[in-house]
């Protein structure tokens, strides 16, 4: 009995990658400070300096962390060679500030400091507002401690390195059924409405770009958290299966998006000559719901060869279908053929997902 609720909260810690990010960020921060207490004046008369360092290292992953640690440093110590420099030349006042910020949200922008290219001017009005009477004191203090912090926070994630594994499966297993969905609802539309109405399945394409965006995010975080972790190995297969599922997923993602827009642009009402027809229209419905099946048998490791084999039948079926439509009928049904393809192309990638 004791085991099922460690069990559990296992596996709201690995859901909640955020969580173990709190712990890490709050020991890091924790330890900056206490460290800053312990330096020699005037140093520790600025203690609260390191934790901002320490922060701004442990919430990335142990490759970013390296490296947006010595972005941040970089564009702190430009901050505040602009407020010294500023200052300097003006004094304190209205006007040294206008400037500070002007100039410094102009070097923000530089892409050496990437994302951390915003602490370029909240450097600057640190060390403007909070310098004082000791100008080049507070300046060297606030980089030194800042420093500090960050070495602490970037030693903490080389130690305890995130490896956001199960936030990736929760997202390709949001991204597949958002693309079952919409191919069983499109199947639904042809087999009882007929051609569609381009404004929603324009619509429902747009819907599926977020999906698809936050599942891209997810993985290329993944991909990035393997570098220098000492988990890599221990979750080697792992990451394999879910690299090559998100790469099928993807593909679907792209067929999923093809065929609507096909269908949006030539299976709709103010066509008068649509792609499909009455006459194919069945023969699609049964391929998109087989594709659709496949699609749902993926738990994680790949979709069922029985799935699989479905679809290849149902999309050999379609193309059977349009090749006799276009002897009897003399019509060329390039969309049809087209969207053939476009699915022959998807039952390949399950192929290779499995």
């Amino acid at each position: 009995m004791r085991a099922r609720p460690l069990s559990f909260l296992r596996g709201q810690w690995a859901r909640h990658p955020r969580w173990a990010l709190a712990v890490k960020g709050a020991t890091a921060a924790a330890l900056a400070w206490f460290v800053a207490l312990l330096a020699p004046a005037p140093f520790s008369e600025y203690p609260y300096y390191a934790p901002l360092g320490a922060v701004v290292a442990v919430t990335s992953s142990a490759v970013r962390s390296v490296r947006e640690s010595a972005q941040a440093v970089g564009a702190l110590v430009l901050g505040a060679v602009i407020a010294r420099g500023v200052d300097a030349a003006v004094g304190s006042s209205v006007v040294s500030v206008a400037i500070v910020v002007a100039v410094a949200l102009l070097c923000a922008g530089w892409r050496v400091f990437g994302e951390m290219g915003t602490w370029v001017v909240t450097s600057a009005l640190f060390v403007l507002v909070l310098g004082g009477d000791h100008p080049l004191e507070f300046t060297g203090v606030f980089a030194s401690m800042t420093v500090v912090g960050a070495a602490i926070g970037v030693a903490i994630n080389l130690l305890l390195p995130p490896l956001p594994i199960t936030p990736s499966e929760i997202a390709l297993d949001r991204l597949r059924d958002v693309l079952v969905d919409q191919l069983e609802v499109l199947a639904q539309r042809l087999e009882h409405d007929g051609p569609l109405l381009a404004e929603e399945w324009q619509r429902r394409r747009r819907d599926l770009t977020p999906t698809t965006d936050r599942t891209r995010d997810a993985m290329s975080g993944t991909r990035e958290a393997m570098r220098v972790n000492r988990k890599a190995r221990r979750y080697g297969e792992r990451t394999t299966t879910q690299a090559r599922r998100a790469e099928a997923l993807g593909s679907a993602a792209d067929v999923v998006d093809d065929v609507v827009r096909l269908l949006a642009e030539w299976e709709r009402t103010d066509q008068e000559h649509v792609a499909f027809g009455p006459l194919l229209r069945p023969e699609l419905v049964t391929a998109l719901r087989a594709y659709a099946g496949a699609l749902r048998s993926d738990d994680g490791t790949g979709p069922s060869d029985e799935t699989v084999a479905r679809c290849r039948e149902t999309v050999d079926a379609l193309g059977d279908a349009v090749r006799a439509v276009r002897r009897s009928s003399g019509h060329d049904l390039f969309v049809a053929g087209a969207l053939v393809v476009i699915l022959r192309r998807a039952c390949s990638a399950l192929d290779a997902a499995r």
